[in-house]
């Protein structure tokens, strides 16, 4: 097992994370330790591809990691983005994600590096491979995300209007509830 110990968080808000004890990694040559307060989102998955890749799984201590990687660890120089994507993979590999689902988030990530100012630098010797991964999943990826991203659109038209609509209509029915 790459990681010393087992990963502890809390919900610090809808989205985020925060790490409670330090999850450790060690590698070959690599320890990294992501510290206790350290936030994540787990697997920064858009909504439209969940159904394919879900924010958690068996692969959530390599996104923290990775999360840690391309804010802390690309800031402080310990490692670059194109290094910080390539652990993520080998690290995916460790914990026993299925080749495909590895390469296919992998993939993932170098999209976002391109788009992200910060993580830029470093991406085109890895264009060849994103690119030619990108065509592969394609035919699989495209069709269901673009259902949801249908279904999502509509679905937010409606709530928008029946927010808007039924004076409210976002406190009924939470009388009594406690969460």
């Amino acid at each position: 097992m790459p990681f010393d110990s087992s990963l502890v968080v809390r919900r610090a808000s809808d989205q985020l994370w925060e790490v409670v004890e330090p999850m450790v990694y060690r590698g070959r040559r690599d320890t990294f330790v992501v510290p206790a307060g350290f936030l994540t989102d787990f697997a920064s998955v858009p909504r439209v591809l969940v159904w394919f890749i879900p924010r958690f799984g068996r692969y959530t201590p390599a996104a923290v990691l990775h999360d840690w990687l391309v804010t802390t660890g690309l800031t402080t120089r310990v490692v670059s983005s194109r290094d910080a994507d390539g652990l993520f993979r080998r690290v995916l590999r460790e914990l026993g994600v299925p080749p495909v689902r590895r390469w296919l988030m992998w993939c993932a990530v170098r999209w976002g590096a391109l788009v992200s100012p910060a993580r830029r630098p470093g991406w085109w010797p890895d264009a060849p491979r994103v690119l030619a991964l990108s065509v592969l999943a394609a035919p699989v990826v495209v069709p269901p995300a673009a259902v949801i991203a249908g279904a999502l659109a509509v679905y937010t038209v409606v709530e928008t209007a029946v927010t808007a609509l039924v004076p409210g209509a976002d406190r009924r029915g939470d009388r009594g509830m406690r969460l």
